[in-house]
């Protein structure tokens, strides 16, 4: 089964030799579930040339805003609702999250009670799963259709499906510290992420977080959406 990635980032230039890029990270976060993958960086104008170039596909995360004038936007918005119209499993993570949101309908915005950083607890209902955490902007409103599966007091629309083959979230399962600790050093002052919580962030490092299992809901969600 191959997954197609879509990116609408790069990693930090300074840790890519070391981490590989935001694609990289998520074949990591998959390996040994059978899949291959393919890669678009969408950011840099590269598109497949449809929903049938893959089985399923992966949006990742960004540094820019759903919200913001590019012009990479529209053709990824309407590759979403391409990929949705074919019945392809998709996956989203953080600007995933928001961009597969706002093409089908929902509402994105510049968070007003800032950032979220580092570990954070999700409740999926069925569990509670801790998984970090690097966004300010939130789905404000889902679209039409659209079932919470995941929340916490701070990030109210965490994690959503629509039907039976669009899942997407806004934490990032992907992400190990090794990688925080990039954005905190590389990104942080720039984002305007407050140094108080880059330290208590750092100070939770130690604290497990539960990416191993969900890259077992991905990967499940995949293969069952393919069937």
């Amino acid at each position: 089964m191959k997954i197609g990635i879509l990116q609408p980032g790069h990693a930090p230039d300074e840790v890519r030799a070391d981490l590989g890029d935001y694609s990289e990270m998520y074949e990591r976060l998959l390996e040994g579930h059978g899949f291959t993958f393919g890669q678009w960086y969408v950011v840099d104008g590269d598109f497949p040339d449809g929903p049938e170039d893959a089985d399923a596909w992966l949006i990742g995360g960004s540094r820019h805003g759903v919200y913001e004038d590019h012009d990479w936007l529209p053709p990824l918005e309407d590759l979403v609702r391409a990929i949705v119209a074919a019945k392809k499993p998709l996956i989203g993570i953080c600007f995933g999250h928001q961009v597969i949101a706002k093409a089908l309908g929902g509402k994105v915005e510049k968070f007003r009670g800032g950032w979220a950083v580092g570990r954070t607890v999700y409740d999926f209902g069925d569990e509670k799963l801790a998984l970090n955490a690097w966004h300010q902007d939130q789905v404000i409103e889902l679209p039409e259709g659209a079932q919470l599966i995941a929340s916490n007091p701070f990030c109210r629309n965490a994690a959503m499906v629509v039907g039976d083959t669009v899942l997407s979230m806004q934490p990032h399962p992907e992400y190990a510290t090794e990688m925080l600790e990039a954005l905190f050093t590389y990104r942080a002052e720039v984002a305007g992420v407050p140094p108080e919580m880059i330290d208590d962030a750092r100070s939770r490092f130690k604290e497990p977080v539960d990416n191993d299992a969900m890259a077992g809901r991905m990967a499940a969600f995949f293969k069952k959406g393919a069937k």
